[in-house]
């Protein structure tokens, strides 16, 4: 007999049906009730089991996460909660999971325990609801941008040029480690690299994500980004994956509408097609939270917020207008904040939360930011007084998460991209092909990246970025 999978039965419950089911058991109670999933849904089915049938040195063997497969009759269901269960005629054990051996237990375990044990993490409730969603929202990013006429690029993840400037790369070398061959004045000679040059794995697919938006009119990108940061925060991975539309004749104001459309099209996906996963999510978040000091506890639940986000226009300020409000707040007069605000200083994760969760309780668009803490390619506004010169930047800050979204319009204007490549100490050289973009048929243009892995941290409500990701790469962490 064909498997079927459990959210099948359970989407069309047909009672009297011959069905086959296989999974892993989530619990075996009274020798007579197993919890059985499939990773198909949020749900399990249940398997009742008549114990005369089947021998005793069998059953003791259907343990926590042993793999069955079971053949039977679908009954209406006498227990709440559930409309049908599988009275077992025939159950075969396909993977035997001996308890005492076992790295996982039918009890509360740790997050930090957990990412020890990645491999098994998805079989638990939390973890299966989380990468459940996070497919989910990948398919929603794809059908976002396809339904409105957005080309897909694969943009190189192997870059010879820096889109940030940040010099925090990867190098990708085929060179002897130990003894690189060396020019005359004792540089390592990159010239007899596999590239002929020195290359990186890239932190961005933006600059080639321009080429397609200048001949195409709008693209998305979708795919991993590499930062070589020293950092152990809640919110940063040295892998992780970015979506980037690029979108010609778009300015900085387009640029904010697509941003909070994408973003509540993604969250609006979620909350009609996953109810079952967020309501688990939702339930953990209030249990980790009823210990906690009020002011400490979130001020709405998962679902909640999630509603309120769709539901309500973003704000949107300047950079400018950020600063006087977090200087005239009480907790800058305090001194609360760890970090001074100062209009020149970029602002930091604390000032975005208070921005977003203190002041306005949504999320928040800030924008021109001055254009000394900005990267090259971001349009320097007109008009502006000197020494306070802005550039057309936004950011989108989330509660819990701060920044989601950074972007821009992109300067167009050649001899204004030039001055600021050579401003940044920037070879010119380095990026002849950005600037001929400028020269031949170029036009104003706009597009932001948004962070993969913190949208899918918003969404489920995750404290740590490394528990929405299979296999988390960050500082001294490579596993699996």
């Amino acid at each position: 007999m064909k498997r079927t999978e459990i959210a099948e039965i359970l989407r069309q419950p047909q009672v009297g049906a011959e069905v086959k089911v296989s999974g892993w058991v989530r619990s075996f109670r009274s020798n007579r009730f197993i919890a059985l999933y499939d990773g198909s849904s949020f749900n399990t089915l249940q398997v009742v089991v008549d114990f005369e049938q089947f021998e005793e040195e069998f059953l003791k063997k259907i343990q926590f996460h042993a793999c069955i497969s079971v053949t039977g009759k679908l009954v209406e269901s006498q227990g709440a909660g559930q409309s049908v269960e599988l009275m077992a005629d025939h159950i075969e054990l396909l993977g035997e999971c001996v308890p005492d051996d076992y790295h996982l237990q039918p009890k509360n375990m740790t997050m930090e325990y957990l990412r020890e044990k990645a491999h098994f993490r998805m079989r638990t409730q939390t973890f299966s609801a989380v990468f459940r969603i996070r497919h989910a929202v990948a398919y929603a990013v794809h059908k976002y941008f396809n339904d409105r006429g957005y080309y897909y690029m694969h943009t190189p993840i192997v870059t010879g040029s820096d889109a940030e400037g940040a010099g925090e790369m990867f190098r990708v070398t085929t060179l002897d480690f130990d003894n690189p061959p060396r020019t005359e004045s004792g540089e390592v000679d990159f010239k007899q690299d596999f590239f002929g040059k020195s290359t990186n794995l890239t932190v961005s697919g933006q600059l080639q994500g321009e080429i397609a938006a200048l001949a195409l009119g709008k693209i998305y990108t979708f795919g991993p980004t590499f930062r070589a940061e020293q950092s152990f925060t809640t919110r940063h991975l040295a892998e992780f994956w970015m979506i980037e539309p690029e979108v010609a004749f778009n300015d900085i104001f387009d640029n904010m509408e697509l941003a909070e459309d994408f973003v509540k099209f993604l969250i609006r996906h979620i909350l009609d097609n996953y109810p079952d996963d967020l309501a688990f999510l939702d339930k953990r978040i209030k249990d980790e939270e009823k210990n906690m000091k009020q002011d400490d506890r979130r001020p709405m639940g998962l679902v909640d917020m999630l509603r309120f986000v769709v539901d309500n226009d973003f704000e949107r300020i300047t950079y400018t207008e950020a600063v006087d409000i977090l200087r005239n707040s009480n907790t800058y007069k305090k001194g609360k904040f760890k970090f001074d605000v100062q209009w020149g200083k970029d602002l930091q994760s604390e000032h975005e939360r208070y921005l977003v969760e203190k002041h306005f309780q949504k999320p928040v668009f800030v924008r021109d930011y001055p254009k000394a803490i900005k990267a090259f390619y971001m349009r320097e506004n007109d008009g502006t007084e000197p020494g306070k010169e802005t550039v057309a930047a936004m950011d989108c800050l989330f509660p819990y998460i701060g920044e989601v979204i950074g972007g821009s319009q992109r300067e167009e204007r050649h001899g204004k991209l030039l001055e600021r490549i050579h401003a940044q100490g920037i070879h010119e050289e380095e990026l002849w092909w950005y600037l001929e973009l400028r020269k031949f048929g170029g036009c104003p243009h706009a597009g932001f990246g948004l962070g993969f892995e913190r949208m899918v941290q918003f969404i489920t409500g995750m404290g740590n970025i490394r528990d929405v990701i299979a296999f988390p790469r960050a500082a001294g962490q490579a596993e699996f």
